[in-house]
């Protein structure tokens, strides 16, 4: 198997597609696409409707987190028992719980203020979190089952419905509170995520596998690559999760936006996510040598748009639209180019260490990586939202891009300067499991 460093090219993945992996594709590109319209409607309202039930920055900070929060513990139990489970049980289970919890919340504006609705959010949000570790931790595992030697070219592809979603989420999700209110937006989104229930019932193979019971997450998290690429992950979802509990009140307060408009704005970063997703996913599957370095300037890229979103107080800038639109759109690309790499080179490492390819290590692997994405969108908003509380929105976005300027470094000072290094350390391990086992 390759992993990162690896300049041998790519296996050409065959140009023609068997019905199962023409129906596992349908299957994930509905699921991506409802579940990220369910999820990015938030955004440009109910930030602000939580204001006015009395509910402080930080307190909306942690009402997004904690749903990344219980996304993390579903997804590591999830994942490790996937094949017990089941992958076509988790994931249509998973979406019919999490269809239920978006309309459920729906209705919390018709509870009392103050300390019920906040609870009432609390609740609600971690029982969605877990419906939609089961979906996503199980598709993930499938996708890279069904299409093992173009995984990335595919999640590039599957993020094109991705960054429809959250195109569509935020402006569908302004219009429905403006037009009509703040219960229709979650009842028309938790409905159309219901839909899919009986679509993938239906289209979606069956899926059995043996599993090896010699995987585990503590196993896997000792190779330094894959801890590397798990901080890449953290880095990336903590900037979204940021900009999900903030920006819509930063937009509102300082650009005077209405909250349709802020949708609108959203897209600024969704549609580039979207269009550039299977461009890089090409890519990295065609060229695997390259993606430390599509990692590495995404990352840097990403540190300098966000000291300028704001932008940072230190450059004596004042806060203007166009100016906030472009440093979405290049946190859009950077992001892409950053996060389309990394699923591919977990699985590459975790086999270049000695994983069995089955649906255990894939399940292993779906769910650390889906674990180690919600560490960061529940670090985003709530750290995010306690310093844009403390201080401003300005400075607290200029905190997430340290955090990926000190990624890029991290990448390249341990990478692309000491390969060797990394790599010897990834053989002795590799070496040690396997005279465990023999």
């Amino acid at each position: 198997e390759r992993c990162i460093g690896d300049s041998s090219p790519a296996e050409t993945p065959a140009t023609k597609m068997s019905r199962q992996q023409i129906l596992t594709l349908t299957a994930m590109a509905s699921i991506n696409f409802s579940s990220m319209i369910c999820y990015s409607i938030l955004g440009p309202f109910f930030p602000n409707e939580a204001k006015k039930k009395g509910v402080s920055q930080a307190m909306i900070g942690l009402i997004f987190g904690i749903y990344a929060l219980c996304t993390l513990v579903g997804s590591l139990l999830l994942g490790k028992y996937i094949v017990q489970i089941g992958a076509k049980f988790m994931i249509v289970a998973g979406l019919f719980v999490s269809s239920g919890c978006t309309v459920l919340f729906g209705f919390l504006d018709q509870v009392s203020d103050g300390t019920v609705f906040v609870v009432l959010c609390f609740i609600t949000r971690c029982i969605n979190a877990i419906g939609f570790s089961a979906a996503v931790t199980s598709s993930f595992a499938v996708s890279a089952k069904v299409f093992p030697e173009s995984i990335a070219t595919v999640l590039g592809f599957m993020e094109i419905f991705t960054g429809l979603g959250l195109i569509l989420g935020p402006p569908l999700g302004g219009w429905l509170y403006q037009s009509f209110g703040y219960e229709i937006p979650f009842v028309f989104t938790g409905c159309l995520l219901f839909a899919t229930v009986p679509l993938n019932l239906w289209i979606l193979p069956s899926f059995g596998f043996h599993e090896d019971r010699r995987n585990s997450f503590l196993r896997l998290c000792t190779r330094m690559k894959i801890l590397l690429i798990c901080f890449v992950v953290f880095s990336l979802s903590s900037g979204l999760g940021f900009l999900d509990a903030t920006l819509s009140i930063f937009a509102i307060e300082k650009l005077n936006l209405s909250a349709g408009s802020v949708g609108l704005l959203m897209i600024g970063l969704s549609l580039p996510y979207g269009a550039a997703s299977p461009v890089f996913g090409v890519i990295s599957d065609k060229y695997p040598s390259i993606r430390k370095w599509m990692m590495v300037i995404g990352g840097m890229a990403t540190a300098v748009s966000f000291c300028f979103l704001g932008p940072l107080p230190i450059f004596h800038i004042r806060s203007q639209l166009w100016l906030t639109v472009l440093m979405l759109i290049v946190v859009g690309f950077s992001l892409c180019m950053t996060c389309i790499p990394t699923f591919a080179e977990m699985i590459a490492c975790a086999h270049e260490n000695g994983f069995e390819e089955d649906l255990s290590t894939l399940g292993l692997v779906s769910g650390l990586f889906s674990a180690v994405w919600s560490a960061g969108m529940f670090f985003g908003p709530t750290i995010g939202g306690y310093i844009t509380q403390a201080l401003n929105f300005e400075w607290s976005a200029g905190v997430q891009g340290a955090l990926a300027f000190l990624l890029s470094l991290s990448l390249y000072s341990t990478w692309i300067t000491s390969p060797r290094r990394i790599d010897s350390s990834s053989d002795r391990s590799a070496l040690y499991s396997y005279k465990d086992t023999t």
